[in-house]
């Protein structure tokens, strides 16, 4: 599943809303107060496009309680991170792992000598 940078935003933001309480109801002005309390100014039309546009991926799903809309992720971090790794390497190598951990292994090894 291939995201934005913003998206990866919200969702570490989702995410880090709903770390105590997976169950949480999260609205976009919870994410919109989320990210401006860290420094992060964005509009509320931005951050809700954004978030539907996760609900169109199957990464959110929005509900409704009452009239207002709520968000619930349908991944974890992990989750995410796993389904991200696994298409980084069928999209650059071929689905070969170990071509991939020795790809990281020597890049890496290169990143901390500098």
């Amino acid at each position: 599943m291939v995201c934005g940078s913003l998206e990866i935003e919200i969702l570490n933001t989702f995410w880090n809303l709903t770390a105590t309480d997976e169950d949480a109801d999260i609205s976009i002005q919870d994410v919109v107060d989320e990210l401006s309390s860290n420094g992060v100014e964005r509009a509320y039309t931005t951050i809700k496009t954004v978030m539907d546009r996760l609900v169109s991926k199957s990464i959110l799903v929005r509900y409704k309680v009452g009239k207002k809309f709520f968000y619930k992720a349908t991944m974890d971090k992990r989750e995410m991170a796993l389904d991200m790794l696994k298409e980084f390497t069928d999209n650059f190598f071929n689905g070969d792992y170990a071509d991939m951990v020795k790809f990281v292994e020597r890049e890496m090894s290169e990143l901390l000598v500098k």
